[in-house]
Order: C-alpha cells, then structure tokens, then sequence
C-alpha cells in the first residue's frame, strides 16, 4: 500500500470549501486525469480516469461524510483505495483541505511512479488547482449538506 498526504490553505470559509468538494462530478475540472464522476446516488461515485496512460474505471462508495469537517471513501472496485479529506478553518475566510490517501499501485508504471513520488505531486497539483478553482470563483457551484455515518472499511 502507498499512502498520500497532502494539504493546502484555501481563502474561503470552510463550508464554502466543504460544499464545493462534495460537488464529485466537478472534480474532472480540477483533477488531473480525472476524464469524469458519476454521482449514483448519495453515497456512491463512477470515475473514469487516465492513470499512468492506461484508462481505469472503478466504483467508490462514501463511507463518511459530515458537513464542513470531512468526507472518506474506499473503492468497491478496481484498484484498492480510500481515504478522506478534512476541512479544518483556520479563519472566516480560510480554510485547511488535508487529503490523506491509501491506494495499491499496478503493474511497474504506477509502482514505480509511486516510488518516485510521482502521486504525491499530482494530489498537490490537484489541490492547487482546487485552490484556484474556489478563489476565483468566491463561491460553491453546489451543496450537498446530507451526513453519512461511518461505516465499517474492509
């Protein structure tokens, strides 16, 4: 397993940049790779994605979400992962998004990208980019204030 940690400061308010991340299907325009996210219902995604220049499809499932402080997820299918992002205020207008992931790499492209920290540069990259995404939009371009109770990851 190869774990991810990585954070940014955003200047939003937390539910501002809480709200935005739960917009999953807008995650194609921040992502790096990420081609598209289907939301099937409230707590399960389809991503489509370019990993390593090999197209993947999997299924993800929330296993947690509480409005401004979190979201987690595991994959149902394809490569095993999950992880979660925090949403920490640091003021009114800022806000910490702390991503932490586990994923197993496939085959000796991704081993070895992973090795080379290639995955710890796109989640920062991909964070950045959300960063820019909220800060010059100012404002969520949707809400989902819903919580999901943790459920048991396997």
């Amino acid at each position: 397993m190869s774990t991810i940690e990585q954070s940014i400061d955003v200047n939003v308010p937390v539910q501002v940049a809480y709200n935005q991340w739960t917009q999953f299907e807008e995650f194609p325009k921040f992502m790096e790779g990420v081609e598209s996210v289907s939301q099937l219902d409230d707590t399960h995604l389809h991503w489509v994605a370019e990993i390593a220049g090999k197209r993947e499809e999997w299924d993800a499932e929330i296993t947690e979400q509480v409005p401004d402080q979190r979201v987690a997820w595991k994959s149902t299918s394809g490569n095993e992962q999950g992880g979660v992002v925090n949403f920490h205020r640091l003021g009114e207008d800022e806000t910490r998004v702390l991503v932490s992931m586990d994923y197993e790499p496939e085959g000796i492209v991704e081993k070895a990208g992973a090795a080379l920290g290639f995955d710890d540069r796109q989640v920062k990259g991909d964070l950045e980019r959300f960063k820019q995404l909220i800060e010059k939009r100012g404002a969520e371009t949707g809400a989902w204030r819903g919580t999901v109770e943790q459920t048991d990851v396997r």
